[in-house]
């Protein structure tokens, strides 16, 4: 008997297991994914799969952070923008969002850790690659953090602000990386 009140009280539970449970295989894949950045950074960098053989006139490590950066460069406004347009396809739209950045990330990861792990005569000028991957490194934290609710905070859009803000920061360091790369700075 209190088995039918309660349901009648919530509705379809059938509905909410089924999106916690999409909730938590989400999860599962997002910290596979972080684990994978792991393990390609570390791989990378201690030499153990070479990311830096040459492919046209730039080495393959380049065109991973090249293929990770324009996705993140044009994939997050198009989020933005179709997140306010369409909320009906807000979990597509989001997982869209969270894997394919992770991914972006893991190609991110890798070229930067081949940069580091470069001998000392040919070690490259890290200012503005550091603050990048570092803004990067931020943004997956809070990102991670906001999708999942692993810091609680008593308001919401503090999150999202912090989540923001530090978007905003990787776009303004990737300009000015781009520039210096050219020599232009």
């Amino acid at each position: 008997m209190k088995w039918k009140k309660r349901k009648s009280l919530k509705g379809d539970n059938s509905l909410s297991l089924v999106m916690d449970n999409l909730k938590k295989v989400e999860l599962l894949v997002a910290s596979l994914l972080i684990v994978a950045a792991v393990f390609f950074f570390v791989a990378a960098y201690l030499d153990w799969i070479d990311f830096g053989i040459v492919i046209g006139s730039y080495r393959f490590n380049h065109w991973l952070v090249w293929i990770g950066a324009l996705y993140i460069a044009f994939a997050v406004p198009v989020y933005s923008i179709l997140k306010r347009r369409y909320a009906a396809g807000m979990g597509r739209l989001l997982g869209f969002h969270v894997f394919g950045n992770l991914t972006a990330f893991i190609l991110i990861s890798i070229h930067f850790s081949s940069q580091i792990s470069r001998p000392a005569a040919f070690y490259p000028d890290l200012g503005t690659g550091l603050a990048l991957f570092l803004s990067m490194v931020l943004l997956v934290a809070t990102g991670f953090s906001q999708r999942f609710g692993i810091v609680k905070v008593s308001k919401p859009q503090t999150k999202r602000l912090i989540h923001v803000g530090f978007a905003l920061s990787f776009y303004l360091i990737i300009g000015i990386h781009i520039l210096h790369g050219l020599g232009f700075l």
